[in-house]
């Protein structure tokens, strides 16, 4: 099961793959993240407007790393990956982000026996305003305010969400803080993910220090891909 490489004390790292991004060699690109102990690659962004089908299969014939759907919206389901992390925007109010689109898609998820992650996506301010907060017309958690961060990361475990996804955005101006994930890993008893902003290795073990299960890095593999071994090396 993917949860339980999400669930691991050891420490996952992600490669999260947006198709709209993609200017380089994905084969080169997947085939390194194989060879260096990537454990997930998450495919999906906030807009996405084509290649889903195509960068899935092109991920699975150039590697064995589990391949799951990051879905920005219900256009961005495709039956060929492994599993989905089924997002529900908690740190939001706009139905649409919280249950809408996971009606449309539900259907289509059930018939392709495709491991389902139930995930509580909240969005914290990291600077400037991020591609998330744009399209889901929602507003992100000030890091001052980890009381509210954690509360909801509370309700996101009550209501029965199997992981909480920590998101400082697509290209954040920062990181999350050590506190505020600190706080929510300590208070939750399912696995946390943290993503957005990170660019160096001492980023990723302070989030490791945090308590969080799985690091999620992008941009800065897209910018730098030789970056990629040092920051799988500092997750464990």
């Amino acid at each position: 099961m993917i949860y339980s490489t999400i669930n691991s004390n050891r420490g996952a790292f992600a490669l999260l793959i947006d198709p709209d991004k993609q200017t380089g060699s994905l084969t080169k690109l997947v085939t390194k993240a194989q060879s260096i102990g990537v454990d997930l690659i998450l495919v999906g962004g906030s807009l996405v407007k084509r290649g889903m089908d195509e960068t899935i299969a092109a991920i699975k014939s150039s590697c064995n790393i589990p391949t799951v759907l990051f879905p920005g919206s219900v256009f961005q389901f495709c039956p060929a990956a492994d599993a989905i992390l089924l997002l529900s925007l908690i740190s939001g109010r706009n139905a649409e982000y919280l249950i809408g689109n996971h009606v449309i898609a539900s259907q289509a998820i059930k018939e392709s026996k495709m491991e389902v992650i139930p995930t509580g996506y909240m969005l914290i301010d990291t600077g400037g305003t991020s591609s998330v907060q744009y399209m889901s017309n929602t507003i992100p958690i000030p890091q001052s305010k980890p009381d509210i961060a954690l509360a909801t990361a509370l309700a996101g475990e009550q209501l029965g969400l199997k992981t909480i996804y920590l998101e400082g955005g697509s290209g954040a101006h920062t990181v999350i803080s050590q506190s505020l994930i600190s706080m929510v890993c300590t208070n939750v008893s399912i696995p946390v993910i943290v993503g957005g902003g990170i660019k160096t290795p001492t980023q990723v073990k302070n989030i490791r220090s945090a308590g969080a299960s799985m690091v999620v890095v992008g941009n800065s593999i897209e910018n730098d891909p030789g970056l990629l071994e040092e920051l799988v090396a500092a997750s464990r």
